[in-house]
């Protein structure tokens, strides 16, 4: 968010993140982006715009999300390692004064790295993976999971800066630094596909 330039607070919203019967991921993390949003719009003040976001790996068609155990952290790292899933992270901006609420939804293609089985248990005996959809963070200096990435490096990590600031831009707030260079600076990853998503949002 300091990227952005923007002031903002942490609220945690504690949501219960259990996957519907027969919800498809795109309408999975669209819903609980919204209903983070929502869950601590009580606390805000009339000024005050929220912002909720929620990720999901996604591969063979079925939702993985945070594990709940070491060795389920395990079996996700085996079933990703070598292959490309698909991570979904959905965003959504309410605005405090009048309830008015804008959504988006990333979707990218993450290929995995051949990573070894020394690597995993090294990994997960850092703890990193425990807190993390798919068991994995995208940024972690050490584990460095992924082979390659060709879209939003920052969507992967959790909150696609880029659409955020498209959905912002409707709810009447600009970003005061150049997001998209700081983002590339901070990451290290030169994106491919900022622009388009820029673009888009200055043509709307």
């Amino acid at each position: 968010m300091a990227l952005g330039g923007w002031m903002f607070d942490a609220d945690v919203s504690n949501v219960d993140e259990t996957l519907l019967p027969g919800e498809l991921p795109a309408d999975y993390v669209r819903r609980l982006s919204e209903q983070k949003a929502r869950a601590v719009l009580m606390r805000a003040r009339a000024e005050h715009v929220i912002i909720g976001s929620d990720t999901a790996v996604i591969i063979d068609g079925e939702v993985l999300g945070k594990p709940a155990s070491a060795d389920e952290a395990r079996q996700m790292l085996i079933r990703l390692r070598g292959r490309t899933h698909q991570v979904y992270t959905g965003v959504a901006v309410l605005r405090a004064s009048d309830g008015n609420y804008w959504t988006d939804v990333t979707i990218t293609d993450v290929p995995m790295r051949a990573y070894s089985d020394a690597e995993i248990e090294r990994y997960i005996a850092t703890g990193d993976p425990m807190d993390k959809a798919g068991a994995y963070g995208i940024q972690n200096p050490d584990f460095q999971p992924v082979a390659s990435m060709e879209g939003c490096y920052a969507s992967v990590m959790g909150l696609p800066l880029c659409s955020l600031s498209m959905l912002l831009r409707q709810a009447g707030i600009a970003p005061s630094a150049d997001l998209a260079g700081n983002c590339q600076t901070a990451i290290q990853y030169q994106c491919p596909i900022f622009h388009l998503i820029l673009r888009s949002a200055t043509e709307q």
